[in-house]
């Protein structure tokens, strides 16, 4: 298992459309998950897509156990990997929160997101997944799922108002990386 490097906005690879995993299972695919999780858990991300690391795959993870000192009033969302993910928002409304990215480091901005979605895809062994999920699980799903489809955070916020350095937004939130 290994840190990888998380491309930062600007760099080309992350504008681009993942390609569908069509290989469940495999040895390589367990060492990109087990590198995915090493590289999230080292900067206390919330989540991490393959495109980040500059992997081209349909393929993210996701999951807070525990508090996170990033987002320390958000509700525990379940380790998950999810392969080829398919989000339906289920409703028009929508919530707006807060949200950074690994790959723009030190921003905060506010985000509208669905508020109530369902996802499904598959986990690492081909097996399907299906869930139901609302506030900040559907916010992590939909922030993640939107690398596979090359857009950032930024590209969603509507108010430049509310965008800005988490260190100034938020004093004394941990803002060494943002996600």
């Amino acid at each position: 298992m290994a840190v990888r490097e998380i491309l930062k906005m600007g760099d080309p690879r992350l504008l681009r459309v993942a390609q569908t995993i069509t290989a469940f299972d495999t040895d390589a695919l367990h060492l990109l998950v087990a590198d995915m999780f090493e590289t999230m858990h080292a900067v206390n991300g919330a989540g991490l897509a393959a495109p980040q690391i500059g992997v081209d795959l349909q393929l993210v993870i996701f999951g807070t156990a525990e508090v996170n000192p990033r987002y320390p009033d958000a509700p525990a969302v379940p380790r998950t990997v999810l392969l080829n993910p398919v989000i339906t928002p289920l409703g028009d409304e929508e919530e707006e929160g807060w949200e950074g990215c690994l790959s723009v480091p030190g921003l905060r901005g506010v985000v509208p997101r669905f508020a109530k979605i369902h996802y499904s895809g598959f986990d690492l062994y081909g097996d399907p997944i299906e869930r139901t999920v609302d506030g900040f699980h559907a916010r992590v799903v939909q922030h993640e799922c939107d690398h596979l489809i090359g857009k950032l955070y930024p590209m969603r916020v509507r108010d430049f108002s509310r965008f800005g350095y988490t260190e100034v937004l938020f004093p004394g939130l941990d803002a060494s990386q943002d996600d």
